[in-house]
This record gives C-alpha cells, sequence and structure tokens, in this order.
C-alpha cells in the first residue's frame, strides 16, 4: 500500500528516470506479486478515477485494463528484460493517437510532440482538475442489490470509479479503505436472507470510515486549492470567528496543527494519519475551547473524536462583540522576514469582528496584505505605506460593512441544516 502511488505511476506512463527504470520495475513487479491480479487492478482503479475524474468510466476502465495487463506480461517468469519499456511506449504512443480509449487532457497534445522518455515524463504528470464539489448520490438499497446481482465485477468497478471521482482529494488509502468496506457490505446485504436489516447494522459499522473520507476529502480539497501559508490563515479566521472572546495565543496554535495534519496526511500514503490525527485534533479543540463558546462544549459531547470534529468544523460564526476597529500593520510589523506575528494578529483581530465568511474575508485580505507588502521592496517604504493605507482601509471597511449586510444568517443557517441531519 505505501508503495502504491510510486508503483502506479510508474507503470501508468512511465513515470521514472532513465537510470531508474530498472529499478522501477522491479519495484512494480514485486508490489503486483504480493498483492496479486485482483487487488493491484483494485488500487489502480481507485488511482485512476482519483487521477482523471473528468474521464468516462469507459475511458478509466480501459486505462486500467491496460496497466493491468501491461504489469502481468511484464512481470511474469521469463519475461523478456525489455519488455516493461517497449510496453509503457506502446501505451503511450496509444494515448497519442486521435481515437485514444484513454481519459483525455488538455495536456495530451503537447506531450505527443515529445519522444521516448521525455513523453512519458510529459504524460505521469497530467492530472485533471478534482471535483470542485461531490455529486455521487448512492442508489436505493434494492438498486444496488439488483446491480450487484446482474454482474458484480461491473458493479464493484462502476462504484470504485465514481466514489473515487467524487471524493478523490481525500487520501488514496481511506478511498481504498471504505471502498472496499462498502463492497463488503455490499457482497453482504445483497446475498442475505434479510437485506434491509443488513445495510442497517454494516451501514453502522462503517460509519465513522464514511465520515472520515468525506471531511478528509473536504479539508484536503481546500488544503490542495490554497496551498499551507493561505489555509493556516483560513483555519485561523475561521476559529476567530467561532470564538471571538477568545486570545490569539489560544486559537493560532490550532490553526496551525491542523495546517500540519493537512500537509503531513493530504498526501500520505499511510493507513493511519488521518484516523489518527484527525480524532487527536479533536481533543486539542477540547482541550481548549470549551470554556470561551457554549457551542464548542456542546460539541465535546458528542459520542466520538470524529463527531466532535465534523460539530466544530460545521459550527457558525459567532455574534462578533462590539469593538473598536482594527488598523491595518504598519511598515514596521509588516517588513521583517519571515514573521508572520503582524499579519496572525491583524487577521485574528479582523476576523473576530466580522461574521463574514472565511471564504470571502479570505479574498479581499489576502490582496490587501499583498498590496502593502510591496512597499517593503520599494525605495520609500514609509511614503508608499503612507499612500496606500488610507485607501486600503477605507476599502477594505466598505467591504466589510456591505458583506455583514449580506451574509449575516449564512453561518447559523448552514449550522442548523447539519444538526438537523
Amino acid at each position: 500500500m505505501k508503495g502504491l502511488l510510486v508503483l502506479l505511476l510508474a507503470v501508468g506512463f512511465g513515470h521514472a528516470i532513465e537510470r531508474g527504470r530498472d529499478y522501477e520495475k522491479d519495484k512494480v513487479c514485486k508490489e503486483f506479486i504480493d498483492m496479486g491480479k485482483d487487488d493491484f487492478k483494485f488500487l489502480s482503479m481507485v488511482q485512476y478515477s482519483r487521477k482523471f475524474p473528468s474521464g468516462t468510466f469507459k475511458q478509466v476502465s480501459q486505462l486500467v485494463e491496460e496497466v493491468v495487463s501491461l504489469t502481468a506480461a511484464c512481470c511474469a517468469e521469463g519475461a523478456d528484460p525489455d519488455c516493461y519499456d517497449k510496453m509503457t511506449s506502446s501505451l503511450s504512443s496509444k494515448s497519442c493517437e486521435r481515437d485514444s480509449p484513454f481519459p483525455v487532457h488538455p495536456g495530451t497534445a503537447e506531450c505527443c510532440t515529445k519522444e521516448g522518455l521525455e513523453r512519458k515524463l510529459c504524460m505521469a504528470v497530467l492530472k485533471h482538475q478534482p471535483q470542485e464539489f461531490p455529486t455521487y448520490v448512492e442508489p436505493t438499497n434494492d438498486e444496488i442489490c439488483a446491480a450487484f446481482r446482474k454482474d458484480p465485477k461491473e458493479f464493484a468497478d462502476q462504484f470504485i470509479y465514481e466514489y473515487s471521482i467524487n471524493y478523490g482529494q481525500a487520501p488514496q488509502s481511506l478511498l481504498v479503505s471504505y471502498t472496499k468496506s462498502y463492497l463488503s457490505m455490499v457482497a453482504a446485504c445483497c446475498t442475505s436472507a434479510s437485506p434491509t436489516i443488513c445495510f442497517l447494522k454494516e451501514r453502522l459499522q462503517i460509519k465513522q470510515l464514511s465520515l472520515l473520507t468525506t471531511m478528509a476529502n473536504r479539508v484536503c480539497s481546500q488544503y490542495a486549492a490554497y496551498g499551507k501559508e493561505k489555509s493556516r490563515l483560513s483555519h485561523l479566521i475561521k476559529f476567530a470567528q467561532k470564538v471571538p472572546t477568545a486570545d490569539l495565543q489560544d486559537v493560532l496554535p490550532l490553526a496551525e496543527d491542523i495546517t500540519e495534519i493537512l500537509s503531513t496526511c493530504c498526501e500520505s500514503a499511510s493507513e493511519d494519519c488521518m484516523p489518527k490525527e484527525l480524532p487527536e485534533y479533536a481533543v486539542k479543540i477540547c482541550d481548549k475551547l470549551p470554556k470561551k463558546n457554549s457551542k464548542f462544549e456542546d460539541c465535546c459531547q458528542e459520542k466520538t473524536p470524529m463527531d466532535i470534529f465534523v460539530c466544530a468544523y460545521f459550527m457558525p460564526a459567532a455574534q462578533p462583540p462590539e469593538l473598536p476597529a482594527v488598523e491595518l500593520p504598519t511598515n514596521k510589523d509588516l517588513c521583517e522576514k519571515g514573521n508572520t506575528k503582524a499579519i496572525d494578529q491583524y487577521t485574528f483581530q479582523l476576523s473576530r469582528r466580522t461574521h463574514i465568511p472565511e471564504v470571502f474575508l479570505t479574498k479581499i485580505l489576502e490582496p490587501t496584505l499583498k498590496s502593502l507588502g510591496e512597499c517593503c521592496d520599494s525605495k520609500d517604504s514609509t511614503t508608499c505605506f503612507k499612500t496606500k493605507h488610507p485607501q486600503l482601509q477605507k476599502e477594505l471597511t466598505s467591504f466589510i460593512d456591505k458583506g455583514q449586510q449580506l451574509c449575516a444568517d449564512y453561518s447559523e443557517n448552514t449550522f442548523t441544516e447539519y444538526k438537523k441531519k
């Protein structure tokens, strides 16, 4: 499992450096033999569905079949030593054909102008943008069992494809674990004498894994879009709005901790990263914040750490306290290299004064701070700050005033809908 990402990229379009090709082939073959053909195909289906979420089921399935056949042939005892290189070259050439059966990517045409290893390396990095919002709707129990009984293999492949393209930002290990558990449930319940009772029991068994996969996809999607620093500020904004009576030192460590967890776990091949880190993080929340906001106290009464995390994540912004306006940082505060203290303090103070959703506040705050920061590199930074400061302060204040009117009920409605589920 841990070597899967390297393994599949290596097989898919020859993602290996020239002198490391034999090593990659040996690694691929070892994984193939250790896992067996069926598990190798299962994992390939997850990987390529994630890699090409805009591809059709037919296209992704065709690519997986080619990859599995290639691996089986080249890893067989007595196979031609050049088999792996020749067949990966053939695979990349096939993707350049006008009527290629594989997922179509806008960058394919450019890769196809290259030759040999350069073409393979180019194709290896092609990846569709993930779906912005999951659209997967689970069929009814009767529909599930009808499809399963008609063709168990087709049902399994279709489910792996659909779930993986919808939740492709969740760590791969979680996707593999959940899809296997789900398919095991379907196989058991659709052959049971009482499918309805079976599904009720089995869904309770995999509820926490399902919740973990869904939430991991959500937070990792944002991390992928924001990057590490912007993600850190995003979480700082959210905490400042949920507990505006807290101090910066209460919430900043929590914002930094969740950012570190995402930077480590979202691309981790470890099966234990998210299942271990998110529940432990929920405990930290309950150590620090219940006394600052009674809604956090309510969340910390949930049955499991994952339920606590979900409750805290969807908690709305609290009513902002009556506080004097906060001024933008000065040049002295902003220009100290590697020190984010001034920006953190300003972001916290501004955020706790408004319940404008974080996504909107971030959009106006980022260019404002960037514009001020540009003065640090100017010849006369003092004059630059004096010139920009009043206008930026005016624009920011105007945006927040308008946003307060438009978004007053946004967060509370979101939380109310969550609690109804």
